[in-house]
C-alpha cells in the first residue's frame, strides 16, 4: 500500500473533476466564483435579491440560470433529476436536501415532514442516493427548541408541541429504516443543539440496532464536540447500536461568537482554525480505530483532511468502498475532491439543495455569508477551473 496519501488520489486532476462540465457550464461557474469572490453574494446580494424577489420583479429566471443552478438542484425532487444523474456519470451520490428553513406555523412542519419522506421515497432503492437528510428546525419551532435547551419549563401547549416534533421527527426515521434509506440530522445552533443531539440518539437507539439508519452531525469547530461524539460512542456501545457520525467543522461560526459576546457566556468556538483542524481530524482517527461500531460521513472541503480520511483507510487495510465511509461536499464546489475521491472508488456525496427559490436564497445567502472554510475555498476553485480551461483550450 502506497504510504504517500498524495499519491492514491490527485486532487489537482481537473479533466476528472469537471468531466461532466461543458465549457459553457465551465465559463458560467469562473464567473460566478469570480463574483462569490468579490464579496458581492455575502454582502450586495442578499438584500438586492430579497428586494426583487419581495416586489415581484422578474429576476427569478436569472437566479434560476446561475447562482440557483450552481448550487441547487431545482425547485422539486423532479428537477433534481438531472444534477443526480450528472454526478452519477462520475460516481458521486446525492444527498436531496430541501432546504426550506426558519418557519413558523404547524401546517408548514407537517408539509415538510412529507417532503423530507418523499426524498426517502426517491431514494428507496436508488445507488445514486445513498444518504438523506433533513433538520429538526424543518419540523419544529426553533423558539420552542431554544426553550427547551433553557431547560425553562413548557406551557401544556408547549409540550404537545414538542411531542409533535418528535412525532414528525419518528415518522421520518421510521419510514428511512422501513426503506433502508440512510438519513442524517443536521446541525444546528448551540443553543439549540443538546434537544437536537437527544432526539438523534434516540433515535440512533430504535434504528441503529442492526445496520446504521440514523446520523447526528458534530461541528468541529466547537471546543467541545470531540468529547461529545466519544462520549454517544459510549452510550452507543452501552445501548447495543451504531453510532452515525456526520463530521463537519460547521456552518454558524460568526453568530456563535457575536451571540457569545452579546450575552456574556464563554464562546463554544474554537480559539482558531489550527483547533478546529486538530480536532476534526482526531475525530477521524477515533471513528476509524472504531470503524464497526461507528458509521462516518466526512463532511468536508478541506483537502488535507480528505488526505487523512485517505491515509488512515490505507493504513488500517480498510477497503476503500466500506459501507461505514463515506465523504461529502456541497454541490458546485470541492468537484475536484468528489470526482477524484469518486474515481478512486471511495463512496461519495454530493449536498443538492433543493426547493422553491425565494425559499432556498436564504440557505445559500447563510452558507457563503457563515461558512468560512467556503468562503476561504473560491480562489481555489478559480485556479481549478482557469487550469482545466487552459487544459481545454490546448
Amino acid at each position: 500500500m502506497d504510504s504517500n496519501p498524495s499519491n492514491l488520489v490527485n486532487f489537482d486532476n481537473t479533466e476528472i473533476a469537471f468531466k461532466q462540465k461543458s465549457n459553457v457550464e465551465l465559463n458560467k461557474a469562473y464567473w460566478l466564483f469570480k463574483i462569490i469572490g468579490s464579496n458581492f453574494l455575502t454582502k450586495v446580494g442578499p438584500p438586492i435579491t430579497n428586494f426583487f424577489l419581495n416586489i415581484g420583479l422578474p429576476i427569478k429566471g436569472a437566479i434560476k440560470a446561475t447562482i440557483f443552478q450552481q448550487f441547487c438542484g431545482g425547485e422539486t425532487i423532479e428537477e433534481c433529476n438531472h444534477t443526480i444523474d450528472q454526478l452519477a456519470k462520475g460516481k458521486v451520490g446525492t444527498i436531496l436536501d430541501y432546504s426550506v428553513e426558519g418557519e413558523e406555523e404547524e401546517h408548514v412542519f407537517d408539509a415538510t415532514r412529507e417532503e423530507i419522506i418523499r426524498t426517502i421515497l426517491r431514494a428507496d432503492g436508488d445507488p445514486n442516493i445513498p444518504i438523506t437528510v433533513f433538520k429538526i428546525t424543518g419540523i419544529g419551532r426553533f423558539a420552542l427548541l431554544e426553550k427547551l435547551d433553557a431547560k425553562q419549563p413548557l406551557t401544556e401547549s408547549e409540550q404537545a408541541e414538542f411531542e409533535r416534533v418528535k412525532a414528525r421527527c419518528l415518522k421520518i426515521c421510521q419510514t428511512a429504516f422501513d426503506k433502508n434509506v440512510p438519513i442524517m440530522i443536521d446541525a444546528e445552533e448551540t443553543w439549540i443543539q443538546d434537544t437536537i443531539d437527544e432526539l438523534a440518539i434516540d433515535m440512533m437507539r430504535r434504528f441503529n440496532k442492526e445496520r446504521l439508519i440514523v446520523y447526528n452531525t458534530y461541528q468541529m469547530y466547537r471546543h467541545d464536540k470531540l468529547a461529545d461524539m466519544k462520549a454517544d460512542h459510549l452510550i452507543a456501545k452501552e445501548s447495543g447500536f451504531i453510532l452515525g457520525v456526520k463530521m463537519v467543522r460547521g456552518a454558524y461560526m460568526e453568530k456563535e461568537r457575536a451571540r457569545a459576546a452579546e450575552k456574556g457566556y464563554p464562546s463554544p468556538i474554537q480559539p482558531n482554525k489550527e483547533a478546529s483542524d486538530r480536532d476534526y481530524n482526531a475525530s477521524l482517527d477515533y471513528c476509524l480505530e472504531h470503524i464497526n461500531e461507528i458509521g462516518i460521513v466526512c463532511g468536508t472541503h478541506n483537502e488535507e483532511s480528505c488526505k487523512k480520511l485517505i491515509q488512515l483507510i490505507a493504513d488500517k487495510g480498510i477497503e476503500v468502498n466500506h459501507p461505514h465511509i463515506y465523504f461529502a461536499q456541497l454541490l458546485g464546489m470541492s468537484d475536484n475532491l468528489s470526482f477524484n475521491l469518486a474515481n478512486a472508488g471511495y463512496n461519495v456525496t454530493k449536498y443538492v439543495p433543493y426547493g422553491p427559490i425565494e425559499a432556498v436564497m436564504p440557505y445559500l445567502f447563510r452558507r457563503a455569508q457563515e461558512n468560512t472554510s467556503v468562503a476561504g475555498q473560491t480562489g481555489r476553485e478559480l485556479l481549478l477551473i482557469q487550469k482545466e480551461k487552459n487544459r481545454r483550450a490546448i
